[in-house]
């Protein structure tokens, strides 16, 4: 109503239970104006209706809803259900990254730091292997796993053969903001490509993944556990001057569908070269 009373902006505040700073910033934004601002003082003042706007925000706000989501929930806008779930479907993730990060630094506090003896890390020869590979960017290292995943769910249909596949991670040692990865598929013991072995689409080809000395661990555990077992083989590689020379592998050699979490075997390999001697 027009005539509604004018509140000023510290009525207004204790009203919708917000601070004057935090309405300021949401009027200079844009999200919740005031009703009235005075030419002379510069003094803004609210009417009582605005209350359940504020108070929306502030409930948003609370559950760490951006800004730009609140704005879309406050116009009503047809987007608005699916900008919410985004927020939801974040939010999910960030919990179960923290549940990951909570479940190693228990390991650690009950087992210690991951070594070189319990990953049973030592020199390995690796001969080439023929695999099905296809390739996934991950958008930041945190998103590592889902892509994994979708790489596991594009690939597998595409494989004959008896029996669960050799399946082998290839992920790069420099993690930058964007992360390239690939997951492989052992061609051999009567698996195929079901074109026969020819690439199947732009991201899924039959290739060559060199042998060599890899610097090999053994993990016996959840793979969001793998980090852990990582870092034992790569300081053992730096104690002993063995410099990585191509991404790091994991080999699943267990078929998740069917061992425990807590039984699944994951041998991760990365090939080395000696260090140069300083001339």
């Amino acid at each position: 109503m027009t005539d509604e009373p004018l509140l000023s902006i510290g009525q207004f505040a204790r009203l919708a239970r917000l601070s004057v700073k935090q309405l300021r910033h949401y009027a200079d934004l844009g999200v919740l104006p005031p009703a009235r601002v005075d030419p002379a003082t510069g003094y803004r003042y609210y009417r009582a209706g605005q209350a359940p706007d504020a108070l929306t925000i502030g409930l948003l706000r609370s559950l760490d809803v951006p800004l730009p989501v609140v704005a879309e929930v406050l116009r009503g806008e047809p987007t608005a259900p699916g900008a919410l779930a985004a927020v939801r479907d974040r939010l999910e993730g960030e919990l179960a990254r923290r549940r990951h990060s909570l479940t190693a630094l228990e390991h650690i506090l009950e087992r210690g730091l991951p070594s070189a003896e319990t990953a049973h890390v030592a020199l390995h020869e690796e001969g080439p292997q023929r695999v099905a590979l296809v390739r996934e960017v991950a958008t930041s290292p945190y998103d590592i796993a889902r892509a994994t995943s979708r790489c596991v769910a594009r690939l597998l249909p595409l494989l004959s053969g008896d029996g669960p596949p050799q399946l082998t991670g290839l992920f790069p040692l420099d993690m930058e903001e964007h992360v390239p990865i690939s997951v492989g598929a052992a061609l051999e013991d009567g698996a195929t490509l079901e074109d026969g072995g020819a690439a199947v689409s732009e991201s899924v080809t039959a290739e060559l993944l060199p042998g060599g000395t890899f610097a090999r661990a053994t993990h016996v555990g959840p793979y969001a556990q793998i980090p852990l077992t990582a870092h034992a083989l790569l300081a053992w590689c730096a104690e002993r001057g063995h410099a990585p020379a191509g991404p790091l592998r994991e080999v699943y050699v267990d078929d998740p569908a069917t061992t425990p979490p807590d039984r699944l075997v994951t041998h991760l390999m990365v090939p080395v070269r000696e260090r140069e001697a300083a001339g």
